[in-house]
């Protein structure tokens, strides 16, 4: 008989949802477990993600589509331009998110102390790696602290959505939210990573009504976000209904988790699995314009494969609130904060001069500048 675990490395009873994770004697008998598991796995990320190439393959972004038009006579200074904006009634003054990166091991603490000290001084928002290593291990949740450095910053705390089918629920969403002082939780929805990756949970079935009890039940606004593979304007209704505060559209284009976890795959068969979708996904300009047109007054962040300020101007140009990155801040948060400020601050420059280059003072008036179809390589964009 062949083993059908083979085809995603996850059995029935992996996949199956427990009533409790806390109570469930199996969790208690393998807590020491999970809680290495993790910490290897996050190392894996971090790794790889450093070291690798795990761009998708055959699909873009979609944003070098569009080419912002240039206004030679802007009737503005440079020095009057302001992207500031907010978001969830937070002041920023910037439009981006350094989105989910780590938390969860030795290495990830001195990572999210200096990227939580950039964007401190540089007033952007910030979001924490998922925090359910330190919910299986409290002795992890000090990786995640960040308001030593960083006590004004626009902060999310960050589950996995599909861990409200194994057990999780408001308790230990307010835990996450209160173990980081955070002002608001992201849930991230990850089908296909957790269908490769070894041991994942795959049950996404009924999501949906326990992420409407969560954002009833909360103190602090639900972000609900992707991790790259994008959100489609109908998934973007169904989750504003659901009482969603805003999207994250994490579209295609950028890292792709497939590759990822092609990376550290055990088998060929899951390799090749994996290496299969590395072309998957919404790109991130087309889930955004999915997700503007389906909810217009809902915000929006773009991420997924923008690296640069003109980049950016696009997507807010399109119609997001925010900005968010990741990967490109990796290597500098692993060096200091001042690297990842100076990163920060020729992302935030770029926007800038991409604004003056078109003749928009604010970010409101970004908005109504004209988006021109791309003839060339959209190398600008």
């Amino acid at each position: 008989m062949f083993d059908r675990r083979s085809l995603a490395g996850v059995s029935s009873a992996e996949s199956r949802p427990v009533s409790n994770s806390k109570h469930h004697p199996a969790a208690r008998d393998t807590e020491p477990l999970m809680a290495e598991s993790h910490s290897k796995r996050k190392e894996d990320h971090l790794r790889i993600c450093r070291d690798e190439d795990v761009a998708g393959r055959g699909i873009t972004t979609g944003l070098e589509r569009y080419r912002l038009r240039h206004n030679a006579l802007p009737e503005l200074a440079l020095a009057a331009v302001d992207p500031s904006t907010s978001l969830l009634g937070h002041p920023l003054r910037a439009p981006f998110l350094i989105s989910a990166i780590t938390g969860g091991t030795t290495r990830a603490a001195k990572i999210n102390l200096h990227l939580a000290q950039a964007a401190e001084e540089l007033g952007l928002a910030m979001c924490l790696g998922s925090q359910r290593a330190a919910l299986e291990d409290p002795r992890l949740e000090r990786t995640y602290r960040v308001r030593s450095v960083a006590p004004h910053l626009l902060l999310f705390a960050n589950l996995g959505a599909v861990q409200l089918n194994y057990g999780y629920g408001l308790d230990e969403c307010r835990r996450a939210v209160q173990m980081i002082e955070a002002d608001a939780l992201v849930l991230h929805l990850n089908s296909l990573q957790e269908a490769i990756q070894p041991h994942g949970n795959t049950n996404f079935s009924g999501l949906l009504s326990r992420i409407e009890i969560v954002c009833r039940g909360l103190d602090v606004p639900v972000i609900v976000k992707e991790v790259g593979w994008g959100i489609s304007g109908e998934v973007a209704r169904r989750l504003q209904d659901a009482g969603v505060a805003a999207v994250d559209v994490a579209g295609a284009g950028g890292t792709s988790w497939t590759r990822v976890e092609s990376l550290r795959a055990v088998s060929t068969h899951q390799r090749r699995l994996a290496e299969a979708l590395a072309g998957w996904g919404i790109p991130t300009a087309e889930s955004l314009r999915q997700c503007r047109q389906a909810v217009p007054d809902l915000p929006l962040i773009a991420s997924g494969g923008i690296t640069t300020g003109p980049q950016a101007a696009v997507a807010l140009a399109l119609g997001a609130s925010l900005v968010g990155l990741a990967r490109p801040l990796l290597k500098p948060a692993m060096r200091s904060a001042a690297a990842v400020y100076q990163e920060l601050l020729v992302l935030i420059d770029g926007l800038r001069l991409a604004m003056f280059g078109c003749g928009a003072g604010s970010i409101a008036a970004l908005r109504q500048v004209p988006l021109d179809p791309n003839p060339g390589d959209g190398s600008l964009a």
